[in-house]
This record gives structure tokens, C-alpha cells and sequence, in this order.
């Protein structure tokens, strides 16, 4: 009876053991990508910035792109067109289709001006705080996480 008692045991540890080194193997290569809109980055840049803030790559899976709250598609060229549109000079954008991988420590403009100034692009600063939301869905190696990365509200 002993036996039996200390083998349940033994197997209680091992299972609750490798429940923690699984949990720990997820956490050590989740990505975590943050958006932020910068003014004045790198050289001026100004625009909406994605960095992979986490510890492995981020595999996109969908995004949502909303102009003015209405839904008009996929963070893709079409959807970059009808957002700069409306606009005088034509903003520097990058696509992440789904299947696009976001390495580690990677950062890239989603919609971005070389140079900025208020008094010729401000319909460009307008647009990106208040006008345009990008959700961008994504997860790690491991898949079906379904996290989700967006611009704070200002």
C-alpha cells in the first residue's frame, strides 16, 4: 500500500513538474508586439511604429484596419491606398499580411512620413490619432493565442 502511495505520488510531481516546464517554454518565446504613434522619430519619422517587444517571433494572423470607425479591410495595399487617399503626400506604408513573422526586437513603421512638420502634414498627425485604428492578431510558434496588438487611445 506504501508503494502504491508513494508511486502516486512520484506521479503527481512528474505531472505538475511537466505542466511547469511547458508553461515556462510558452512564456520564454512569447512575442508581444506594442504600436505607438511617434512624432519625430529617428530623422523625424512620424507615424504609427510596431516593435516585437517580446522574447520570440510574432506570426500574424489577421488585422483590422478602421478609418473614421468603419471597417475597410485588412492592413494590406488596397486598405494603405484608401487610407492615404484623403491625404496630400503620399505616407511610407508597410504590410503585414497574415503569415507575416515579426522577429524579436524588430520594429517597423506601419504607416510612416520621412519628415514631418506640423504645419504641412498635419492632416497626416490627425489621421493616425484620430482617425485610424490598426489591430494587428497575432501569436507565437506555439499558435492559438490569438493576441491582439492595437495603438493606445488617446
Amino acid at each position: 500500500m506504501a508503494a502504491t502511495v508513494i508511486a502516486l505520488a512520484a506521479l503527481w510531481v512528474s505531472y505538475v513538474q511537466t505542466r511547469a516546464v511547458r508553461s515556462h517554454n510558452h512564456q520564454s518565446i512569447r512575442p508581444l508586439l506594442v504600436m505607438r504613434r511617434v512624432k519625430g522619430h529617428e530623422e523625424r519619422k512620424t507615424g504609427i511604429l510596431l516593435i516585437n517587444a517580446g522574447l520570440g517571433p510574432a506570426i500574424v494572423t489577421n488585422s483590422v484596419v478602421r478609418l473614421d470607425g468603419e471597417h475597410i479591410g485588412q492592413w494590406n495595399y488596397h486598405t494603405q491606398e484608401r487610407v492615404a487617399a484623403s491625404l496630400p503626400v503620399r505616407p511610407n506604408a508597410y504590410s503585414l499580411r497574415p503569415g507575416a513573422v515579426v522577429l524579436a526586437g524588430q520594429s517597423a513603421f506601419l504607416l510612416h512620413l520621412d519628415e514631418f512638420s506640423e504645419d504641412q502634414h498635419g492632416g497626416f498627425w490627425e489621421l493616425i490619432t484620430r482617425r485610424l485604428v490598426i489591430e494587428i492578431r497575432y501569436e507565437s510558434l506555439y499558435g492559438g493565442e490569438n493576441f491582439k496588438a492595437a495603438p493606445p487611445l488617446f
